[in-house]
């Protein structure tokens, strides 16, 4: 048996001010042949996963908080205890309006990495209505800045 602690987990800070654990798959101890597992928090006002798509299905599960989620043409408020589906090559963002904290869990499978992490480390993200669809209208613009640059 293999048993991964959270609160041991190696964390990714990330420009669009977040922190992504690894559960299962990526650096994590357990790894799995179908699906990857994580933990993110994301940063009051405006911590973001932001504008991106892969060939994965995911599902994002919202612990605590509050955020703004665009699926394609579509954006809702959710919050804690929800589970949102983002199909397969769908543009998607969720980004923290609320003053605390927002901790979700995703889960994607199959389970190969996902190329938009890498992307954002190197200030490759595509742009949202420039290399990218534009994002739905009213939604929170796409930030891959760190905190200190907002």
């Amino acid at each position: 048996m293999i048993i991964q602690d959270l609160e041991d987990a190696e964390g990714r800070s990330f420009p669009a001010q977040r922190i992504t654990k690894n559960l299962v798959g990526g650096n994590a101890s357990i790894q799995a042949d179908h699906f990857n597992l994580g933990h993110v928090v994301l940063n009051p006002e405006g911590g973001q996963v932001p504008w991106h798509n892969h060939e994965q299905e995911e599902i994002y599960f919202i612990l605590d908080g509050t955020g703004e989620m665009c699926v394609g043409d579509d954006i809702q408020t959710v919050e804690g205890g929800q589970v949102i589906y983002i199909p397969s090559e769908e543009y998607h963002q969720l980004t923290n309006v609320s003053e605390e904290p927002l901790t979700m869990v995703y889960c994607y499978a199959p389970a190969e990495s996902v190329d938009h992490w890498w992307h954002e480390l190197e200030g490759t993200l595509p742009e949202e209505g420039v290399d990218a669809p534009s994002l739905p209208d009213g939604a929170h613009p796409q930030c891959t800045r760190p905190a200190d640059e907002n």
